[in-house]
């Protein structure tokens, strides 16, 4: 049995964390790109444009939304990590307009380092989020593994005529963002301090559902999640599908507490910096550097981002028609 002689910090057993250790968004699509998969009718939504789930239509008018998510500890705390990585795979079903039915877990860990007890516990996290989303956990498929990794794979059903798509996009439609940025420079900062910060843990255990409800309630069309692939990155794959571009308001665009100065002390991730050397060649700005950085910070279980005003959100910029920059930020 393993046994651990100092305090534990799960944070410690991963080289990245949370969805800042995801592929790189340019070299994840140069490899889809030479991938021939199996096209249908009844595939809505498939790789095409990089949406967050897939969508099969099935009988009744509905759609079967599949998808999966898992990364290595963002957090020490193994219940929050467990709940930060399954509201994070829930995630993709609310970005599509679908409601959770059924999560299977997917579990990494290394056994020789870490009690299998510790396991339990983000399981448990896990379980909590799925029973609060109303859907059911149904077991799954755990491996040995030199780091820690822990997701779901879910399956949820929706309105096949009414999803939440990044290829719907209509110019003058302005853009709302559900939950602020920072959360990537924030848990960078908890992996090299060990300082825990409860904005960012409550942001990121925050269930997407209202957002996601309230955008189809007011019908509307276009939307996607803000995670591994920053606000930059996630709005470009957006504008691409749509066939559009975009303007940022970089002050209307709120954050975490403590993001900024995160970012003024150094803690920035890889995976931000990445975003944003992904997107610059599309990008026209009028702000400073670090301002594109937090724009581009990698986040984990962050919130959706809309095509159309949601009541109560804030609205960071605007949808427009095809320009020479794909984003303009002001």
């Amino acid at each position: 049995m393993t046994t651990l002689t100092q305090p534990l910090r799960l944070t410690q057993y991963a080289a990245g964390g949370g969805c800042a250790c995801k592929v790189p968004p340019g070299e994840l699509e140069r490899v889809l790109g030479g991938l021939a998969l199996p096209a249908g009718a009844d595939l809505l939504v498939g790789l095409e444009n990089g949406d967050d789930a897939a969508a099969v239509r099935i009988s009744g008018g509905r759609a079967v939304i599949a998808t999966a998510d898992f990364f290595t500890p963002v957090v020490d705390d193994p219940y929050d990590w467990g709940r930060i990585a399954a509201t994070n795979a829930l995630s993709d079903v609310y970005a599509m307009g679908g409601t959770p039915l059924v999560a299977v877990n997917l579990l990494s860990w290394p056994r020789q380092k870490i009690p299998f007890d510790v396991a339990a516990e983000v399981l448990r996290g896990g379980a909590d989020v799925c029973a609060a989303a109303g859907a059911f956990l149904g077991g799954g498929h755990s491996v040995d593994d030199p780091e820690p990794k822990y997701g779901q794979a879910v399956t949820g059903l929706a309105d096949a005529d009414r999803l939440l798509r990044n290829d719907a996009g209509e110019a003058g439609l302005p853009l709302t963002l559900t939950k602020p940025l920072g959360l990537g420079v924030l848990n960078n900062r908890h992996k090299a301090t060990g300082e825990r910060f409860e904005e960012a843990v409550a942001q990121m255990t925050t269930l997407n559902r209202d957002a996601s409800r309230a955008a189809l309630d007011l019908g509307l069309r276009c939307a996607t999640d803000v995670t591994g692939f920053g606000l930059l990155g996630h709005l470009f794959k957006l504008v691409r599908a749509s066939g559009l571009s975009a303007v940022v308001d970089a002050a209307a665009v709120p954050y975490v507490d403590g993001a900024r100065q995160a970012l003024a002390d150094g803690y920035v991730p890889g995976g931000s910096r990445r975003n944003l050397d992904w997107v610059r060649p599309h990008l026209r700005s009028a702000v400073r550097e670090d301002e594109l950085v937090l724009l581009a910070d990698a986040q984990t279980s962050g919130g959706l981002l809309v095509a159309g005003e949601i009541p109560g959100y804030p609205v960071v910029g605007e949808l427009v028609p095809a320009r020479e920059h794909a984003i303009e930020v002001r």
